[in-house]
Order: structure tokens, then C-alpha cells, then sequence
């Protein structure tokens, strides 16, 4: 069986989109002949410390020559000395979710210095995998990608039994994903606070460890609104509570900045779940328009008014649900076999 390394920044079960993608690659790779060493390049990447990033570089540069590495781009955008120093020696994979100068509340120095990083590291590897075609034409347009490295595996999403909506005057809202500002929650908080008096109650599930600053901000806009006995955080779940609260939602929320992909979106939609979220990076390929409805990301008043249309209309939810059910995503275990391919060749 062939080898590929699966370099990580930090633990591969933080619940998020990006390292869900890692372990459910990796976990179909040995049935396409690849058995994944995985390599945890220490925790805080994009921003490690001195000493983690010196020691991510050095585990890099003991790997034997010869075998394929695949990089999370988390970390692979801010070590481009280490992406030149094993190029020479090593197949190297970036693996790009999103761009790291697009997470949100960067500032223009930092999200400059961010871009020129990842570009100079996009440059030392041999093929770039992008979660996306909307993120592999921001690699091939903004960062110099050249296309014939370039190549789209976008994630899997578990199908599941189509659940019937229930028909209770309370709408049960649903938001997934890490609290960190780029997923916009301040926009989503704002909105619901204009809808007082209409019947609903919103969870949102997601990491709330991964930018505490955001966490805060969130708690105090749930207070400074009146909504904390509407609004309910929950942080992090497993993956059997996310199937449950999936399962019990008439309508998922999430107005993102940006997304590489989107998985939360398209797990909600493969449970049956009408969407809203943004026209922001890939979103729009994700969601299709009869499973969803889109609005600019940062307005707060679109959001308001679909999520009013939304509340008071049923109907319009179950045709949505009904477009979200007829949707069909590639499984894992295709995309597994995607990814199996793009290591061919470079052993």
C-alpha cells in the first residue's frame, strides 16, 4: 500500500468544516490503496507561535524523501520557507480550503501579508486541491495557480432520511458553524432581533473556543437585543446531537462572509433542510435555488425580510424542503476516490 503523509495543524477532531474534510478523506484512503500517515503540526496555525511554527517546520523536514505530503492550507499558507524547503524532495499537496487573507476581521496589513504568504507556498506545490470551483478559480485568478495543477474535490455530505417538517407555530431556526466572525452571526442576531414578534426560537451550534473575542460579541448582542430566551449557543456538538438538531429544524440560517465551500449548508440540505444563507464565495454553487434562498452578505434587512417571508409562510418552507430532498451530493466515499486520484502520479 502506498504512503501519503496528511500534515494538520493541530487535533484532526476540532469540529469543524474543514477538519471534518480532512478525516473523512483520509478515513476512504486506504480503500484506494493510500494508507495516510497523519502529521499534527501543532495548534494556533494560521497564527502559531514561534517555537510551534519552528517545530511544524522541522517535523516537515524529517519526513522521508520521496513520499507525497499532503498539506492542510490552515498551515500551508504561512510556511512557504518550509513549501520551498521540501518541494525539491517531496510530491507536495496544498490542500486550500478557503484563502486565509479572506477570514473575516483581518486588517489590510494582515490580510496583505497573509495573501503573499500563500502565494509563495501555492508556488512550491506540485498539485493544489481546491474544496471548490469557486475557490480554484480565486487560486487560479488571484494567487497564480496554474491550472494544470489545479484540481476541485469538493467534500462529501451524508445523505439522510428526509425528515417531515413539523408544523408547530414556533419556527425552529438552526445556524452551524464556528464562532468566529467570518460566519456572521452579529448579521444573524440583528435580523432576528426585527422579528420579535413573530414565533420562532434559533440554535446555534458551533465552536465557540475558536475565537473567544467572537464569542463574547455574540453573547452580548444576544443580551443588548433582549433574545436570550430565544436564542440558544450551544458550542460545539457531536455528530449524533448536529444529526439530531438537523432533524428537528424548519429552516437552517447562516448569512457567511465567505466560504470555500460551504459543508454546513450541504449537510443541511442532504437532511431535507430549506437553507438561507449568502451570495458570499461559494455558497451560490452549493445552495441551489430551490433549496434555498440567498441574500448579500452584511445585510441585515435582506435577511430580515426573507427570514419574515420564511417564518410566516409554510408553504414556501415545504417547497423548499421539497427541493432540498430532490438535491443529490457526491457521497465520501466518491470524493475519497477523487482525492485517491489526485495522489496518482506522485508517489
Amino acid at each position: 500500500m502506498k504512503e501519503v503523509v496528511f500534515a494538520v495543524p493541530g487535533d484532526l477532531a476540532t469540529p469543524t468544516g474543514g477538519y471534518t474534510y480532512d478525516r473523512r478523506i483520509i478515513a476512504e484512503l486506504p480503500a484506494r490503496g493510500w494508507r495516510a500517515r497523519v502529521l499534527d503540526l501543532g495548534d494556533g496555525f494560521p497564527r502559531p507561535t514561534a517555537q510551534v511554527r519552528a517545530t511544524a517546520c522541522a517535523n516537515l523536514a524529517a519526513l522521508p524523501p520521496g513520499r507525497p505530503v499532503v498539506i492542510d492550507g490552515l498551515a500551508f499558507g504561512v510556511i512557504p520557507d518550509a513549501a520551498e524547503a521540501l518541494h525539491s524532495n517531496h510530491p507536495l499537496i496544498a490542500l486550500v480550503h478557503h484563502p486565509l487573507a479572506l477570514e473575516s476581521g483581518l486588517s489590510s496589513g494582515e490580510a496583505a501579508a497573509l495573501r503573499q504568504s500563500e502565494r509563495t507556498a501555492l508556488g512550491c506545490a506540485r498539485r493544489v486541491i481546491a474544496t471548490s470551483a469557486a475557490t480554484a478559480r480565486l487560486l487560479a485568478a488571484d494567487y497564480g495557480v496554474p491550472a494544470d495543477r489545479l484540481m476541485v474535490v469538493q467534500p462529501g455530505t451524508d445523505r439522510g432520511a428526509a425528515q417531515p417538517r413539523r408544523s408547530e407555530d414556533t419556527v425552529s431556526l438552526l445556524a452551524v458553524g464556528a464562532v468566529v466572525p467570518r460566519k456572521g452571526y452579529d448579521v444573524l442576531v440583528a435580523a432576528l432581533a426585527r422579528l420579535k414578534t413573530l414565533s420562532w426560537r434559533l440554535v446555534i451550534a458551533g465552536d465557540c473556543a475558536r475565537n473567544p473575542d467572537a464569542a463574547r460579541r455574540l453573547e452580548a448582542d444576544i443580551a443588548r437585543f433582549g433574545l436570550a430566551d430565544r436564542v440558544t449557543v450551544l458550542g460545539a456538538v457531536s455528530s449524533e446531537r448536529l444529526a439530531a438538531l438537523y432533524a428537528s429544524a424548519d429552516l437552517f440560517v447562516l448569512p457567511s462572509r465567505f466560504e470555500g465551500y460551504g459543508m454546513a449548508y450541504a449537510e443541511a440540505i442532504a437532511q431535507g433542510v430549506p437553507v438561507v444563507g449568502t451570495t458570499a464565495g461559494a455558497i451560490p454553487e452549493t445552495v441551489p435555488a430551490g433549496a434555498g434562498v440567498l441574500v448579500p452578505p452584511d445585510d441585515v434587512e435582506a435577511l430580515a425580510a426573507v427570514l419574515r417571508r420564511l417564518i410566516e409562510s409554510p408553504d414556501e418552507r415545504q417547497r423548499l424542503a421539497a427541493g432540498a430532498r430532490a438535491m443529490v451530493f457526491p457521497s465520501w466515499r466518491e470524493q475519497g476516490a477523487l482525492f485517491a486520484r489526485a495522489l496518482e502520479g506522485l508517489a
